[in-house]
């Protein structure tokens, strides 16, 4: 909020204090619905990994690609992120850009011009955006006034449940009915998670693993008796038996939510068959749980991101941690370790400054500029140029990445995007 100082004998005239009220309330309005989370830096996209629905954005002739490639875009973006299988793009002037699979409408555009979902085009939302997130069939998009527009389908383990209704997809954006400023938006793979100015989470989607934080068990097979509704209208989390709490920051994984609370406190809910939340039991939490497993008081949480089954975790001084399950080198803590229901110190990597999911798939990017990744190779995802398995972190490297320094990393479920740029512009 800012101040406006008179001068010693206080003379100012009317017009004038009018006008300087004006100002600040402009000035006011302009960041009272910001967030750090928020894509700031302009940068270039590359993407790597399995193509063949258009997720690349390289053409109907690029179906895979073992290095990071270039992906021709007419601004310059903010903002990258891979859902299931397409890649929504979000440009300096709040445009969005979309390709990939549009079968649920996931693309948010007209797709039926022959492999038009193959290459990226803008979607149709006259009202600048400032985030972007997606999932595996859906898409989302916060506008500066703090509205979200939401396009697509969530699904379930029986198919598709809808979006806003019952069963209907939406294939251009529909505005989110909530009548409280939103400041933050993350997808899990069928569920959607919003953060208010006033520090409160609303959440829509699929419940089935607990993910929404606010169904009950045995509502969360398609809402039980009062039907999908119950999923798809974005209602409040409450916090029992605590009462109000205010939250700061909010993440997904595939299938579970992490939110801080404005004193630090890590709450979590939603599937946990690996420890994935941090909790000592595997049952699913239907209800925000406090972790104790993130209590330190030298370390403040800064970041988390989850796969299916994993989740990596940043503090302030710039350490990951990974917990969960420890296949195909998903936690990046050697081939003998196994599953982890603490976090667990990344130890060949420091000094970071984001951390990213797939689904069996982990990345950090260093404040350096440079993206170390490990996992599953199968899908060419990591971009080592090989399929094996890397069981530790390794530095991508590749053509595009020569005097770039990546900004973000954001993986789907069989490829990733990086945003980039020039390091002459660092």
């Amino acid at each position: 909020m800012h101040t406006v100082c008179l001068s010693d004998t206080g003379n100012v005239s009317t017009k004038k204090l009018i006008k300087l009220t004006h100002i600040v309330a402009v000035f006011a309005n302009c960041f009272l619905f910001s967030h750090v989370s928020h894509g700031q830096e302009k940068g270039l996209v590359l993407v790597l990994g399995q193509g063949d629905v258009g997720q690349l954005g390289l053409g109907e002739d690029v179906l895979e690609r073992k290095r990071p490639a270039l992906v021709t875009l007419p601004e310059g973006i903010v903002q990258a992120v891979a859902g299931g299988m397409h890649t929504v793009c979000l440009s300096d002037t709040g445009n969005i850009y979309t390709f990939g699979c549009n079968d649920e409408g996931a693309l948010g555009r007209d797709a039926s011009d022959e492999g038009s979902e193959m290459v990226p085009a803008k979607v149709d939302l006259r009202e600048k955006v400032v985030q972007v997130s997606a999932g595996d069939s859906h898409t989302a998009a916060l506008t500066e006034e703090g509205t979200v527009y939401v396009w697509g389908s969530f699904r379930d383990n029986n198919g598709v449940i809808g979006l806003l209704e019952p069963m209907k997809k939406c294939t251009l954006p529909v505005k989110v009915p909530i009548d409280k400023p939103v400041v933050k938006i993350v997808s899990g793979n069928d569920h959607l998670v919003m953060l208010t100015v006033n520090g409160e989470l609303y959440t829509s989607g699929c419940g089935e693993q607990g993910q929404l934080g606010r169904v009950a068990e045995h509502f969360a097979n398609r809402g039980g008796r009062k039907g999908l509704m119950r999923l798809l209208e974005p209602q409040m989390v409450i916090i029992k038996p605590r009462g109000k709490v205010v939250f700061r920051d909010v993440f997904c994984g595939a299938y579970f939510t992490f939110a801080v609370s404005k004193e630090g406190h890590v709450y979590g809910f939603g599937l946990s068959n690996y420890h994935q939340l941090g909790t000592q039991s595997t049952n699913t939490c239907f209800v925000p749980v406090k972790l104790s497993s993130f209590k330190n008081s030298t370390t403040s949480w800064v970041g988390f991101s989850g796969g299916q089954h994993h989740t990596l975790c940043l503090n302030s001084e710039g350490q990951v941690c990974s917990l969960g399950r420890a296949e195909y080198g998903r936690l990046g803590l050697g081939k003998d370790a196994g599953e982890k229901s603490e976090p667990t110190p990344v130890t060949r990597i420091s000094d970071v400054q984001m951390v990213a999911c797939g689904a069996s798939v982990s990345y950090a990017v260093t404040k350096q500029g440079s993206v170390f990744s490990w996992g599953m190779g199968t899908n060419l995802q990591l971009g080592t140029g090989e399929e094996d398995d890397e069981w530790s972190p390794v530095e991508m490297t590749g053509k595009q990445l020569e005097n770039r320094v990546v900004l973000s990393v954001s993986s789907g479920g069989q490829h990733t995007v990086l945003l980039v740029k020039d390091k002459q512009e660092s």
